[in-house]
């Protein structure tokens, strides 16, 4: 498998998550939240991370059940969009900068990990885990969701990836949304696995409404316009309004399911 340059991936993450408007993306995501947090049993006075927060849904949702959450992300702009978040919803949330591979915490620092769609993301999954782990206290629990290989957002995703080839070597976050994978990448790290599959929903309109929402707020939708000729976007706009028709239910209004894998695992005591 050729090497990653890790850090230029990241700095490009960086980039392409400060595109858009991830507030609308977070209501699609967000309905994760709720069910990752009762999943791992998050309770009052628990230390809580959540990692790759995004703008911060699970950590809204742990403070909620009233953990202490400390939220980190890589993307600066996330951590602006997260702070703004928490502050208007009443939560006392510390925001830290953070990369999921190589966290500024201290060994056993946490009750609870959780993570909804961010750290699939992370280029090494092995060390994201190893890390995850590291900063779990002994019986602390490590919660995560990932998008499940044949749904909505991996299929966008391979789409894309006809016109703009991700980096060789790079794993596909979706591939943790394969219950097989999951138990395998945590198979050193943890005493025990459980994984079941839930889904979310988008309703609107139309198919071409929700590609039309993907195409203004997505980051990585934002970055594929900015990044290819007019025509090639066309023609990669196409097939997403095809696929998005092909999987939307109903005349209008519709609705769109994304299947995800929920996985809590424990450290070991």
């Amino acid at each position: 498998m050729p090497d990653l340059d890790v850090q230029s991936l990241k700095e490009r993450t960086k980039l392409v998550w400060s595109l858009g408007d991830y507030t609308e993306i977070a209501r699609l995501t967000g309905q994760a939240a709720q069910p990752l947090v009762d999943a791992c049993a998050v309770s009052a006075g628990q230390e809580a991370l959540d990692l790759a927060a995004g703008s911060g849904n699970v950590a809204l949702a742990a403070a909620a059940e009233g953990a202490r959450v400390i939220a980190s992300d890589i993307t600066p702009a996330m951590l602006e969009l997260g702070r703004r978040r928490s502050s208007e919803a009443g939560f006392e949330i510390e925001w830290v900068e953070a990369d999921a591979e190589e966290l500024p915490f201290a060994d056993a620092s946490f009750d609870c990990v959780l993570s909804a769609f961010g750290a699939m993301l992370a280029p090494r999954p092995d060390v994201m885990a190893r890390e995850a782990f590291r900063v779990l206290r002994p019986g602390g629990t490590f919660g995560m969701t990932a998008w499940t290989p044949d749904s909505m957002i991996p299929a966008q995703s391979a789409l894309a990836a006809e016109y703009l080839p991700p980096p060789p070597g790079l794993p596909t976050p979706s591939d943790w949304g394969d219950p097989d994978v999951a138990r395998a990448r945590l198979a050193d790290v943890a005493g025990s696995v459980t994984i079941e599959v839930r889904s979310a929903e988008w309703t609107g309109a139309s198919a071409d409404e929700y590609v039309s929402q993907v195409e203004r707020y997505a980051g990585p939708s934002v970055a594929a316009r900015r990044a290819l000729p007019p025509e090639t976007y066309e023609r990669l706009s196409r097939a997403l309004h095809e696929l998005a028709r092909e999987r939307a239910e109903g005349d209008g209004p519709v609705a769109i399911r994304f299947d995800y894998l929920l996985v809590v695992a424990r450290k070991r005591g």
